[in-house]
């Protein structure tokens, strides 16, 4: 027995106003592969080192940063070593004490200034990129030697701007930025395990056959990418 033939939304439903949405943002997100190539390789690196990355968000931004950490310090698709990752708004009890006695604004910097060695990276999720508490994140992780990343909405916004870089995703409705910001959560972790093999074996002392080498020096991929005062050094990575 055939399947019954699958209606179309009507052009005015939810449906169909939130696929549009998607659809138009696709095609600028597209462009943001490079980067995304490129921090996955520097993290293989990182990581794949003995580094750490911190992350942090508030609200459904804290849902996408600790499915990141899940990934790392689980899987996303073959077997390896877990690598260290930690969501600082997970940490409950240490942010409820942060908030209570320094305000909200210090609720991550204060575990950025506990966890966060220099070279470490610094990973900030925010669809507005106006949070207080990330922007202090931020500039505390610049001002410890960290690197700082963020995923944004639409540029410019401060997050960005106090980030070295950022990706943003271009679309009005932060329904679509948080579900490309898990997409580019995925994409990051692909680019990560395909490179992760040859920064073990380097470590070890040996070159696999057919292992992926990390990508090279730094790309630049229009408005998707933020890159912070070009005048101020970056953190050894």
């Amino acid at each position: 027995m055939s399947a019954a033939p699958i209606e179309p939304a009507d052009a005015g439903t939810p449906l169909e106003a939130h696929l549009a949405g998607l659809a138009a943002a696709l095609l600028p997100y597209r462009t943001s592969a490079r980067v995304l190539a490129r921090w996955g390789a520097d993290l293989a690196g990182h990581l794949g080192s003995g580094g750490r990355l911190l992350v942090a968000g508030n609200g459904g931004s804290a849902a996408e940063a600790q499915h990141l950490t899940a990934e790392l310090v689980g899987k996303l698709r073959d077997e390896r070593e877990p690598l260290s990752a930690i969501a600082l708004h997970a940490e409950t009890s240490a942010l409820t004490a942060i908030a209570n006695d320094y305000g909200y604004e210090q609720a991550f910097a204060r575990q950025v200034r506990a966890h966060g060695r220099p070279g470490d990276v610094l990973l900030l999720m925010s669809t507005s990129g106006t949070s207080p508490n990330l922007l202090t994140a931020a500039r505390t992780g610049r001002d410890a030697g960290l690197r700082c990343w963020a995923f944004t909405g639409p540029t410019p916004n401060p997050l960005a701007d106090a980030c070295h870089e950022s990706l943003a995703i271009d679309s009005p409705d932060s329904q679509v930025v948080q579900e490309l910001h898990l997409v580019s959560t995925h994409l990051l972790c692909e680019y990560l395990e395909r490179a992760l093999p040859a920064v073990l074996a380097a470590r070890a002392g040996a070159t696999p056959a057919g292992a992926r080498a990390p990508a090279g020096g730094p790309v630049r991929t229009g408005v998707e990418v933020v890159v912070g005062d070009p005048t101020e050094a970056e953190p050894r990575t």
